[in-house]
């Protein structure tokens, strides 16, 4: 069988005339992010997507472990492990029919990053397209042990004195994320610069896959980390460290990880696309669903999978939080979120904060076009298209979440990001 058919013709395959042709590129030109050949089924019935080892890639597995991939055409998909977010972005550019991957569970401004070229070898473009966002809520910022009796919470600037110690003995705090530019990052440095600590001059950061974040910790790699689940739960299990603030403490209902593909695979396959968005459109459903817990817990810690105990899965995914500082919250409005509050719908409002991040911290040049590098990535489209085929009603208005807030009071409008950067005391832009 093919890596790219499995059956049906491609469109391009089926312009049999010129009339035929120049009506396509009519449609390109009306519809530059593709159209959908409504009541056809999928071109092909094979993608190999890729995840990482952390929570919020559930619905991918979740798609693959309960046949929801195979419900809507899509019995081929393959779901494959990869191993830092490095790895995901060098796949992704090499595709399947390079021995990579076609799509991905994937940190939410890498798209962006990856389609501009600013992370991909010899500065080579790839154009991405963000089909759905995966999870809301529930990262976390962690701290080593050396520092329980500062009990660091949501006020970085408990750190402040002892990292600038460290750096004047001349061993700078290691802060450790996951890619830079890539969400970890940007939560990390908020919370750092909220706190009066540069994330660029007063430590040093790191960048370390996140299921190797707990063994860095126990051997002293580093002073604190940002990271998904279950590696922070993990961290205060075995007794290294604790958790100083879960990331919806920065920002509630925040975006997180999305799932993306290759724009060319896009295009040149939308109806698979949308029923592999459809799949993980209910995959998402069922695993918000409060009484799949611990089934899903069961599912993603297997060794095929995570390869952790459930019990480091379990108790964040319903809410229960031991910080590992002597603070316990039973029922956390901040868990983790895969389909309430419109978690699964890509506002494009909330990739303008994520762009405007990577400006303050010099990932994207002063003046980058906000709006025109979205328009391009976010298929918005797509997701709502695959609603209607779900026949999901309960589909927002806006692609705009509106004004959000944050936990130092700052403010962000996606209609007006220069005053958001004007508004931050420190940054790398100016």
């Amino acid at each position: 069988m093919s890596r790219i058919l499995s059956g049906g013709l491609t469109r391009r395959n089926m312009l049999k005339t010129t009339a035929a042709t120049a009506l396509m590129g009519a449609v390109k030109m009306a519809f530059p992010s593709g159209a959908f050949a409504q009541g056809a089924g999928p071109e092909t019935t094979k993608a190999v997507l890729g995840f990482i080892a952390l929570t919020d890639s559930a619905p991918l597995i979740i798609a693959k472990e309960k046949g929801l991939f195979a419900k809507h055409g899509m019995p081929d998909v393959e779901v494959v492990k990869q191993a830092s977010w490095g790895t995901t972005r060098d796949n992704l550019v090499l595709g399947s029919e390079g021995s990579g991957i076609d799509g991905a569970h994937i940190l939410t401004p890498m798209p962006y990053l990856i389609s501009a070229g600013k992370v991909t070898q010899n500065g080579q473009p790839l154009p991405m397209a963000i089909l759905a966002r995966l999870n809301l809520d529930a990262q976390a910022i962690s701290v080593g042990s050396a520092y329980a009796d500062l009990k660091v919470g949501i006020d970085a600037g408990a750190l402040k004195e002892a990292f600038a110690k460290k750096k004047a003995d001349g061993a700078p705090a290691k802060v450790a994320m996951t890619f830079p530019g890539g969400t970890h990052d940007l939560w990390l440095r908020y919370w750092l610069a909220a706190g009066g600590i540069d994330p660029d001059s007063d430590v040093e950061t790191i960048v370390v896959p996140p299921p190797q974040m707990v063994a860095n910790m126990k051997v002293g790699t580093m002073d604190c980390f940002c990271v998904g689940e279950p590696w922070n739960a993990q961290l205060v299990n075995q007794g290294v460290g604790y958790t100083a603030v879960n990331t919806a403490e920065i920002w509630a209902k925040h975006p997180e990880k999305s799932f993306a593909m290759r724009a060319d695979w896009v295009e040149k396959n939308p109806n698979a696309a949308k029923a592999i968005t459809m799949a993980i459109m209910e995959a998402q459903q069922w695993c918000d669903d409060m009484a799949n817990k611990e089934e899903l817990a069961g599912i993603v810690g297997k060794r095929a999978w995570f390869n952790v105990p459930p019990r480091d899965l379990v108790g964040r995914l319903k809410g229960e939080y031991d910080y590992g500082n002597g603070k316990v919250v039973e029922n956390s409005p901040h868990l983790m979120k895969f389909w309430k509050d419109h978690t699964s719908y890509p506002f494009q409002s909330h990739e303008a904060w994520f762009l405007t991040e990577d400006i303050r911290w010099g990932k994207f040049e002063p003046g980058t076009d906000i709006k025109g590098m979205i328009a391009k990535v976010n298929r918005e489209d797509i997701w709502r298209e695959a609603a209607k085929g779900l026949g999901i009603t309960d589909v927002p208005a806006s692609t705009s979440r509106g004004i959000e807030t944050f936990f130092d009071g700052k403010t962000f409008d996606p209609a007006n990001p220069e005053a958001y950067l004007a508004s931050l005391d420190i940054k790398r832009f100016a």
